[in-house]
């Protein structure tokens, strides 16, 4: 299909071994798709994964989809990353967030007292670190004064996880774009996009199954991820979108109600789109199939 100038995957780490997420990337590569992304949800680590995954689908992009800054000093993160590419030898997109507070308080102990000016010192500190400078950064959230020796690691490209006004202005003026969470098309033209400035990657995270129940599938979702209109971040994207639900939000029917949608986030300025198969293994397939050639 033409759709985006750039299809990616996101490879399902959550509750299955090592063997698999390696299958799932060799699949993805041999499909055609141009990025493999892996999330940070409390399983395996996904900066680690990057080298077993470029290993196993080897000249195809890699991603994060997002790292969360506070349980990673900026050091620690640019090494990691430099460490990844160099170890692949290909493009890593490295993607960033402030993540949640009943997360880093309550899982990682760590304080979410103003969250944008941390998100801004991380920030000032990663980019020379990746550029191969030092970090000179004594702010009021954290310091940073020190480098990474790297050589020969190309600096990977920054996106951050935002779907709030101040974070995706922030992501406009710091980092090469951002990854997007329950946006659709009108979220994304209407506030994205005008936020972030047209310039920059808009990797558009989408939940997507091609299928003939549709209705069973939102169910899913709905059931699984419903909770997140309770977090204000999301509460409010999807409000712009004017979703009442989580699950409004997924991409379900036919192959051809699923490219229509895609298209229509293409039209809103998206630049990539950023493909999470779910359902039943069949309606998998369909989905992985059907959106390979973007």
């Amino acid at each position: 299909m033409e759709a985006l100038v750039r299809t990616g995957i996101l490879i399902d780490e959550l509750g299955v071994g090592f063997d698999a997420m390696t299958a799932q990337a060799r699949e993805a590569a041999k499909l055609g798709y141009r990025t493999l992304w892996v999330a940070q949800r409390g399983g395996w680590d996904a900066l680690t994964a990057l080298p077993a995954l470029g290993a196993a689908a080897p000249g195809t992009e890699l991603g994060t989809c997002v790292v969360p800054t506070y349980p990673r000093h900026p050091i620690t993160m640019a090494a990691q990353a430099l460490t990844a590419q160099a170890a692949t030898g290909v493009p890593v997109h490295l993607g960033v967030g402030l993540s949640h507070k009943f997360i880093v308080e309550g899982e990682f102990g760590y304080s979410y007292d103003r969250p944008l000016r941390h998100l801004l010192e991380y920030l000032e500190a990663l980019h020379p670190l990746l550029r191969g400078e030092k970090a000179d950064v004594h702010g009021e959230t954290l310091t940073a004064a020190g480098g990474v020796t790297a050589p020969g690691a190309a600096r990977p490209q920054v996106l951050l996880g935002s779907v709030s006004p101040r974070s995706t202005r922030l992501a406009g003026e710091l980092a090469d774009g951002v990854i997007t969470t329950w946006a659709g098309p009108r979220a994304t033209g209407e506030f994205v996009v005008p936020t972030l400035g047209t310039a920059a990657r808009v990797v558009s995270g989408q939940l997507i199954c091609v299928t003939s129940e549709p209705d069973e599938r939102r169910k899913w979702v709905e059931e699984t991820y419903g909770a997140a209109a309770n977090v204000p971040a999301y509460r409010a994207i999807l409000d712009r979108e004017g979703h009442e639900r989580v699950s409004d939000s997924a991409i379900v029917g036919d192959e051809e109600t699923v490219l229509r949608q895609v298209k229509s986030l293409e039209a809103a300025g998206a630049t990539e789109l950023l493909v999470m198969p779910f359902g039943p293994a069949a309606d998998q397939a369909r989905t992985r199939e059907l959106l390979a050639a973007g």
